[in-house]
């Protein structure tokens, strides 16, 4: 910092201030979540299972969150069912698959491998491919369309004029 001036000292000791204080507020969120104090189970063994439940379905509100982390009402609810089962002395398996059969396999975070499912899994390869075969049939006839195709036939003079001009250049 000694080749700046004082001004660009500062205002480099300022932003980076800033950036370490935002940095410090968003790293500790990553942590944070969105179950309250009032949800929380007694025993830690269930509320350890209930949370690992929890990361596993998602919020039908957010549908990039998975329970645990969404502050959405229907993640409140959710949340409180998992808990519930839980605390009424389902496995895991239970919970989530009473969750599947009144939400279906969408609030799945990893959703099964199934014929009902394809789509989700094949879906972003066949688009992808369909996509490089369409662009690569659109290059090869660009680069191979003749110039009869477009309506330009030269006469053999012509021709023979176009190559004389492409050997030689302009006169």
């Amino acid at each position: 910092m000694a080749d700046h001036p004082p001004a660009a000292g500062r205002l480099i000791a300022t932003v980076t201030a800033v950036l370490l204080a935002l940095a410090a507020i968003v790293a500790p969120s990553s942590e944070i979540r969105a179950t309250g104090p009032d949800e929380v189970l007694a025993e830690p063994a269930l509320e350890a299972r209930a949370r690992e439940i929890g990361r596993e379905l998602r919020c039908l509100v957010c549908q990039n969150q998975s329970i645990d982390d969404s502050d959405a009402d229907l993640a409140r609810d959710l949340r409180s069912l998992v808990r519930a089962r839980v605390k009424a002395g389902d496995s895991d398996r239970q919970v989530i698959d009473y969750v599947v059969s009144r939400y279906g396999d969408f609030v799945l975070m990893r959703p099964p491998f199934k014929p009902s499912t394809w789509a989700l899994w094949f879906g972003p390869a066949v688009f992808l491919g369909a996509g490089g075969i369409a662009l690569a049939v659109y290059f090869r006839r660009r680069r191979t369309v003749p110039d009869t195709a477009q309506g330009v036939a030269l006469a053999e003079d012509e021709e023979i004029q176009v190559a004389r001009l492409l050997k030689d250049g302009p006169a």
